[in-house]
């Protein structure tokens, strides 16, 4: 069939959208989608149209039924100073957002960092997450099976392991509610993200439990992996990479740049980030966390909805008794990968390279964490920035002032 007779298919409805790669390559394939929807609804989709990266590629590991790209201005901030295990020197922070204003700000905090010393970025742990639910005829049986469980981590381990060379398995976790049991498997994943990993050999795991103990499967996930949803079990455990990031701010920095005190950025930490927090009931102990997360991993190909895993989180500021603060982040659920799912996009890839984190690192799963110590620095400039902008009352100034 040529063109057209494929897209008057998919007017009429005798060919589905996803049925178009039989005939055609990925670009084509896309092309032919767009001028369909322009029939069916009158809409011209020429900015869609116009994109760099490989389609074929793409539809292969990233999206379905693709009929083009959407484009987020990227930005650039930093050179921001890390001194982690894994990352020790500069690093330019690339950042995908259409929020003005939100460069500058992690930019200018970048600056702060950089005159009181650097930050000292650390990967606490690490281990992504899944839990599925089984359930047990009573009981007794679920607690049967969980001391069944703990006598045979050890084969659970082989069974999961087997399914990656770059893959193991590091804790089991386990409730029980009622009959049903909720077992959360915890990886190290290398420098993937690992979802997909992890799933994979957790789905490995349960059918050999079930095959010797009788439970019943019933979802692979149950919900307390916990994944892209807020949840205290996140906050409190963890899952991917447990990160802290923290300068001491020198007063005079905090005066020539940040037009602000020790002493006003500690009372907002305390009453915003704290307090207000609490009030509200949130696990975003922090000013905005999410603001930079999101941005970085839209740059970079990581899967954005773990935003809002990465939006929880502390914040903290303490003056110490030379008269300075000690500033610092904590998120507790940073899921980041430079291999794997959107990181060999062509613009995704060149915004790692930048960084200097895509790919494998000469270790495994080096370059991942060096990538976690990284972000986790960005956000703390984030932090300083915006609770510095309050302490001065210049937050609605610089709004206005950049036309946003």
């Amino acid at each position: 069939m040529d063109d057209q007779e494929l897209i008057d298919k998919i007017v009429r409805h005798e060919l589905k959208f996803h049925e178009l790669e039989k005939y055609v390559e990925a670009k084509k394939a896309a092309e032919l989608r767009r001028r369909a929807l322009t029939a069916l609804t009158g809409t011209e989709l020429q900015n869609i149209s116009i994109f760099s990266l490989d389609a074929e590629r793409a539809v292969k590991a990233n999206i379905e039924n693709m009929i083009g790209v959407t484009q987020v201005p990227m930005g650039v901030a930093g050179p921001v100073h890390v001194k982690g295990d894994f990352a020790d020197g500069l690093y330019y922070i690339p950042m995908a957002t259409t929020e003005g204003a939100l460069v500058a700000s992690v930019n200018r905090g970048c600056t702060v960092i950089n005159k009181s010393g650097g930050a000292v970025s650390l990967v606490i742990k690490e281990g992504m997450a899944r839990a599925p639910v089984l359930k047990a005829r009573t009981i007794r049986h679920a607690k049967e099976a969980l001391e069944f469980i703990n006598r045979n981590k050890a084969k659970l381990k082989e069974k999961a392991e087997s399914t990656s060379r770059f893959l193991k398995l590091e804790d089991i976790q386990h409730w029980i509610i009622g009959r049903s049991l909720f077992i959360r498997f915890v990886y190290k994943t290398g420098d993937a993200m690992g979802m997909n990993m992890v799933t994979i050999a957790t789905d490995a795991a349960i059918k050999f439990l079930e095959s010797e103990t009788g439970l019943k499967h019933v979802a692979l996930s149950g919900n307390a992996c916990v994944d892209k949803k807020s949840s205290a079990l996140n906050l409190i455990l963890g899952r991917g990479k447990t990160v802290s990031s923290e300068v001491v701010l020198r007063r005079e920095e905090l005066k020539n740049v940040l037009k602000t005190t020790p002493e006003a950025m500690a009372d907002i930490v305390y009453r915003k980030c704290l307090l207000g927090s609490a009030l509200a009931g949130s696990y975003g102990f922090n000013a905005q966390f999410a603001n930079v997360i999101a941005a970085i991993f839209i740059a970079t190909g990581q899967d954005a909805a773990h935003v809002v895993e990465g939006s929880q989180g502390f914040t903290t500021a303490e003056i110490t008794e030379e008269g300075d603060l000690t500033f610092s982040v904590t998120i507790p659920s940073l899921q980041v990968g430079t291999v794997g799912g959107g990181t060999a996009l062509d613009t995704q890839r060149e915004a790692l390279e930048l960084i200097g984190v895509h790919g494998a690192g000469e270790s495994p799963g080096t370059n991942a964490l060096k990538f976690a110590e990284i972000v986790a620095a960005a956000v703390l400039a984030g932090e300083i920035s915006l609770i510095g902008a309050l302490g001065a009352r210049h937050l609605a100034e610089a709004h206005v002032r950049l036309n946003r």
